[in-house]
């Protein structure tokens, strides 16, 4: 079973995402952003950066233990979880799916645009999210730089899915669960209309949001408390 830390933001729907892809046995375990618990010292023990999502696997598979009786085992960071879990999945004796890729250059082509979404599409989307939508002023700077560097991004991913059905190749992997969510935020609050030119864009969201996986991923949302009043939850 894997714990799971999570508030239904694109960073926790990554992990969910994987779980229910791998068919990994999980329970959720709300942290309330907007109430700032991810500041609790329990929370910051397993999540020193004190971001949400964190997990505790309480059945890893240690080396040479294929079983997973090893000692419960936290992860933090999505980047990080969404890799354990791809291992975790792809040794399973019942398990055909490798979603971290099966050779060494589907290896390679998935840590690439994984760390891309990491480092450069995730980011500047919560950025562009946060100036129009959640700052407390209109910072007109900051809305253009984020919103444009999050429109060149999408092309880039857009370029790249015009040759290619997923985002590392040919296989879905966790590279598509780490951008997806954050796609999806551009699709919610990018100017109007979002998806204008990113025609592949589209093509690949809709294609996951059918998933079964995601489908019930996403229903996840519906078991955690929701913010007070009207706020939306903030897209971290």
């Amino acid at each position: 079973m894997i714990d799971i830390y999570y508030w239904p933001t694109p960073n926790g729907h990554k992990i969910t995402m994987m779980c229910e892809e791998a068919g990994l046995a999980y329970t959720i375990h709300p942290v309330d952003i907007t109430k700032g618990e991810q500041m609790a010292p329990a929370f910051i023990a397993l999540s020193p950066n004190n971001r949400m999502p964190a997990i505790v696997d309480h059945e890893p598979a240690d080396d040479g233990d294929h079983a997973g009786g090893g000692e419960p085992l936290g992860v933090f960071e999505s980047g990080a979880i969404l890799l354990y879990l791809a291992d975790k999945a792809k040794n399973l004796a019942d398990k055909a799916k490798n979603f971290a890729g099966a050779t060494l250059r589907e290896r390679v082509a998935v840590r690439e645009w994984l760390f891309w979404s990491i480092g450069g599409l995730g980011p500047m989307a919560g950025q562009m999210a946060h100036f129009t939508r959640f700052a407390t002023e209109q910072v007109p700077y900051g809305i253009k730089r984020y919103t444009d560097e999050t429109r060149r991004l999408l092309g880039v991913l857009d370029r790249r899915l015009a040759n290619h059905p997923f985002v590392a190749g040919d296989n879905y992997s966790v590279a598509d669960m780490a951008s997806y969510p954050w796609a999806l935020v551009w699709e919610k609050f990018g100017p109007e209309p979002a998806m204008a030119g990113l025609g592949n864009v589209q093509r690949w969201i809709d294609a996951i949001r059918a998933r079964p996986a995601t489908v019930a991923a996403y229903a996840n949302a519906d078991t955690v408390a929701k913010p007070s009043g009207d706020a939306p939850v903030p897209p971290s």
